[in-house]
């Protein structure tokens, strides 16, 4: 292949990160070593240089993708040239930043990168728009790396494809190539259905191939006690353990009942669900602890996998310092957050989690449900 493949998405949360996975996965068969790199990054961590000595930032993406496939022949410094922190923006309109030294950072990292790999990989932020106001949107930097672009989209027909085109037309106006779609999530009952029409539009429209057409897997939009406390700002008050235990959005329980009826309820519940109650309920949470010590006790199989999250508003409702030691010394899984319990459901059930390197088996699982769906051998025939 003469040209690397830039990957963006129509919007945010379709899963682009995901598909770069597993674009990464699949490539990596096919090719000797795989570059990738994030040009334009937003959400960073820091990580070891090259030489082990020095701290420097990258985005949290560059870091998941080289860690899970060990890409050690990539060194970090040149996989996230450029950084938006908070403030950069402003300064780019101040003129303290300049457009050109953007260019120059992204263009000297992507010919380092090359220079050790046989296939690059690029993988924007957000939309193809994304990054306008700085002057380095995705079109812009797909167009300066001479790459091809992969546009990624949630299932669906009318509104999958009318999102495809208002994404299209910038990759239109920068001059870039666009190597083909992949479209996400789609719903498992109209997979057929899907894959057929939106192959025919895309042919019929663009002269594009359908590169990927994959069935939403619910699972991998599950947060793990680790996502919810990053969510909340704060850490599990016990079961560590478990943080990366995941739980679906819809098996989420608000406790309002007596302790009589939340027993019966916490019995017949699925065993991985989450209750939520008010940090007054002692009734509740000494509850969920004498239930779970009970499971525990007297058959190790039938353990409980259920969490508890904890609300209360920060100086008006309080959890008692009673409780809290108490709740220290238990296995159980337990969240204390300082909203109300609405608030704290509304903000679970709005959240879509991250990949993140931590979270090894469902970046296992998102890989190995996606790459399948994609047809690799299209993608380098239309690349090649």
């Amino acid at each position: 292949m003469n040209r690397a493949l830039f990957v963006a998405a129509t919007k945010q949360h379709v899963g682009k990160t995901t598909t770069s996975l597993a674009l990464t996965s699949g490539l990596k068969k096919r090719f000797n070593k795989i570059g990738f790199m994030k040009p334009v990054g937003q959400e960073h961590v820091p990580v070891n240089d090259a030489s082990g000595k020095n701290i420097i930032r990258v985005d949290k993406d560059v870091c998941l993708v080289r860690e899970h496939f060990r890409l050690d022949h990539l060194d970090y410094e040149f996989m996230s040239p450029v950084i938006i922190p908070r403030g950069y923006t402003k300064n780019y309109i101040d003129g303290k930043i300049k457009n050109s030294e953007q260019a120059e950072k992204i263009l000297h990292s992507f010919q380092k990168l090359s220079e050790k790999s046989d296939m690059m990989l690029v993988e924007g932020t957000g939309h193809v728009a994304v990054g306008s106001i700085v002057g380095l949107n995705n079109a812009q930097a797909a167009s300066m790396l001479n790459a091809d672009m992969i546009l990624v989209a949630n299932g669906g027909l009318g509104s999958a494809f009318d999102e495809l085109e208002l994404n299209r037309v910038l990759c239109e106006h920068y001059n870039v190539r666009i190597a083909g779609v992949i479209v996400n999530k789609v719903i498992p009952e109209k997979y057929d259905q899907t894959k057929d029409y939106m192959s025919r539009a895309l042919e019929q429209c663009w002269n594009v191939p359908l590169l990927g057409c994959i069935p939403d897997r619910p699972f991998l939009g599950c947060p793990a006690l680790a996502d919810l406390e990053r969510l909340f700002g704060t850490k599990l008050l016990s079961g560590e353990q478990y943080r990366m235990r995941h739980y679906s959005v819809h098996e989420t329980n608000m406790v309002t009942t007596s302790l009589h009826k939340f027993l019966e309820n916490l019995r017949k519940k699925p065993t991985r669900t989450l209750y939520f109650c008010h940090c007054t309920r002692h009734d509740i949470i000494l509850g969920f602890f004498g239930e779970y010590q009970r499971r525990l006790q007297e058959n190790d199989d039938g353990a409980m996998e259920s969490a508890l999250i904890v609300c209360g508003r920060k100086n008006k409702y309080i959890l008692d310092k009673e409780i809290r030691e108490m709740i220290s010394i238990i296995d159980a899984p337990v969240l204390y957050v300082e909203l109300s319990t609405h608030e704290a459901i509304e903000k679970v059930h709005s959240f879509t989690p991250k990949l993140n390197i931590n979270d090894t088996h469902r970046v296992t699982t998102a890989v190995d449900h996606y790459e399948p769906y994609i047809d690799f051998d299209k993608l380098i025939e239309r690349c090649a």
